[in-house]
């Protein structure tokens, strides 16, 4: 869909709402008429940005008309997060945005799989050793991990073949429905075909792109080759121990939050393991020795869930790694990332500063009520989630934390 007079919504959410409220009847025809020809449809998957103003504000708008048009449809959500370094914003109004929107992602949407711009840059720059990653080197980390993602979806097996069973071992509650991913090895390709030769000007073989992975942790010195532009590569075999060990460390996690923190726990996991010659007696080996170990800290008041799904590699597509992971999990420091936001918003809510744009829109028009309901169910949120953390949280009370502004 493209609207005719265009525009955008100049990172304002209101307007981008607005523009939503007006474009109803033509977007929900679009999505009838796709799920009239669908043969079974399961649910719906919304890819958006929550600090600007199309992707927070119309992608609200749509959240709130696809839960009330589909009341039984599954609706899951790939949400980039923004830059939360103040020197590399570009959106100075991006706090009012994300807590708006997080409010409708808290209630309207059944899953949500947080793509964090900060943990991206971290990983291309610190792990693959790229100075300057461009919008498009970030944008192939993204499609790589939603892809993975689906692959029990688009191969089907035995177990994880649809969207509702993928996701019900992740979300025991229905608010904690934030979840992080990592992926190991990562690659990109293009980036070290353009910087790496490759034969080096002495005869020594320097790597290829399809050699590069950089992501795949420590490598031996033997192993370790350098090209001219300076950039370190490592070619390995990987194991599934390997592949599952690495997923949990927080260089691989897409998420800036801290999961190693002393009262942070994962409140389930996902892995899919990726390759042609895996054998599920390699799984149970791999998870025996990472029980054993303790390396992991789950939820004490549950069971520690650790799923694992089997897929094959495309034939299609080349691959140095003989095994590569994916995990999705639901951390309890996803708190973390939320208070964040909420710091900064505090920040700029407390002057009231940049709001005139917002109260030119309707929603904001009388008062401005809704930043503050929007706030307190994202501060609903965080405690729920440092709840997760206690043995009592099966006692938690819902009552007690929703109010007129809060949780429905």
């Amino acid at each position: 869909f493209i609207a005719q007079d265009g525009g955008g919504a100049g990172n304002n959410w209101a307007s981008g709402f607005r523009q939503g409220e007006q474009h109803h009847e033509k977007v929900l025809d679009m999505i009838d008429r796709e799920s009239d020809n669908s043969d079974s449809l399961e649910g719906f998957v919304m890819c958006h940005s929550i600090a600007g103003g199309t992707g927070s504000g119309m992608g609200s708008y749509l959240l709130e008309a696809l839960n009330d048009h589909f009341p039984k449809k599954l609706v899951q959500t790939y949400s980039v997060f923004p830059n939360w370094s103040q020197n590399q914003s570009d959106v100075v109004v991006q706090p009012y945005n994300s807590v708006l929107t997080l409010k409708r992602l808290t209630l309207n949407a059944d899953a949500v799989v947080v793509l964090d711009n900060t943990a991206l840059n971290r990983i291309a720059v610190d792990r693959l050793k790229i100075e300057n990653p461009t919008v498009d080197q970030l944008n192939s980390l993204v499609a790589t991990i939603m892809a993975a993602s689906t692959t029990t979806l688009r191969y089907p097996g035995y177990m994880n073949n649809d969207l509702i069973g993928l996701l019900a071992s992740l979300i025991p509650t229905p608010r904690c429905h934030f979840l992080m991913t990592g992926y190991t090895p990562l690659t990109i390709a293009d980036y070290y075909q353009n910087t790496i030769p490759t034969s080096g000007g002495d005869g020594d073989a320097t790597p290829t792109s399809q050699e590069a992975a950089a992501a795949g942790g420590r490598a031996s010195s033997n192993n370790k080759n350098t090209g001219r532009g300076g950039h370190s590569a490592s070619v390995r075999k990987t194991t599934v121990l390997d592949v599952m060990r690495r997923l949990t460390q927080p260089d691989n996690i897409m998420v800036s939050a801290d999961t190693r923190s002393p009262t942070s726990c994962y409140i389930s996991i996902l892995n899919i393991i990726q390759g042609n010659d895996v054998e599920p007696t390699q799984i149970h080996t791999a998870l025996q020795r990472m029980r054993e170990r303790q390396s992991i800290r789950f939820i004490p008041w549950g069971p520690a869930s650790i799923q694992v799904a089997l897929a094959r590699k495309s034939p299609f597509l080349a691959s140095t790694n003989k095994v590569s992971g994916f995990m999705l999990a639901n951390h309890t420091s996803m708190a973390e990332l939320f208070d964040r936001l909420l710091g900064q918003y505090d920040k700029i809510r407390r002057r009231n500063a940049f709001l005139d744009n917002y109260r030119r829109e309707p929603m904001f028009k009388d008062n401005l009520d809704e930043f503050d309901s929007a706030r307190e169910t994202v501060q609903c949120l965080v405690d729920e989630y440092r709840a997760c953390e206690r043995k009592d949280y099966v006692d938690y009370d819902y009552a007690s934390r929703s109010d007129s502004g809060g949780l429905e």
